[in-house]
């Protein structure tokens, strides 16, 4: 069997079944792999039936054959070129905001810890009395 495929080919299947965990795929009248649900597409797959259903014709990556227990690993998601990201945009700093933070209790522990000593002291004082 191995030796009509090999890792790392790119070849055209069919979809034969489709399971939560991922779709199978004929690459001939003999052979079929498994394409798992993380390799289906870029990005997050929720429901694999979105994106593949039984019949469709599929380009796939071999990732891995398992000679002993005949099972083939494929991609359709290696395949296709990666989306691109967008560049985050960029803001500039906002002073009012930046004053704002700072006077309503964005403050470190060490600014406070004087202050909670503080307070701590003022109630051990009202229970003792």
């Amino acid at each position: 069997m191995a030796e009509k495929f090999e890792t790392g080919q790119i070849i055209e299947g069919k979809v034969t079944g489709i399971q939560p965990y991922g779709a199978f795929v004929a690459l001939d009248d003999e052979v079929q792999g498994l394409v798992h649900i993380s390799e289906v597409t870029h990005g997050y797959v929720k429901d694999i039936n979105d994106h593949l259903s039984v019949g469709d014709q599929v380009k796939v990556k071999i990732l891995q054959i398992d000679e002993e227990k005949n099972k083939y690993s494929l991609s359709i998601r290696a395949t296709e070129e990666a989306p691109k990201k967008p560049e985050p945009k960029r803001q500039k700093p906002n002073p009012a905001v930046q004053q704002d933070s700072q006077q309503a209790g964005f403050n470190t522990l060490k600014d406070k810890l004087e202050e909670w000593i503080e307070q701590s002291k003022e109630r051990e004082n009202t229970y003792k009395n």
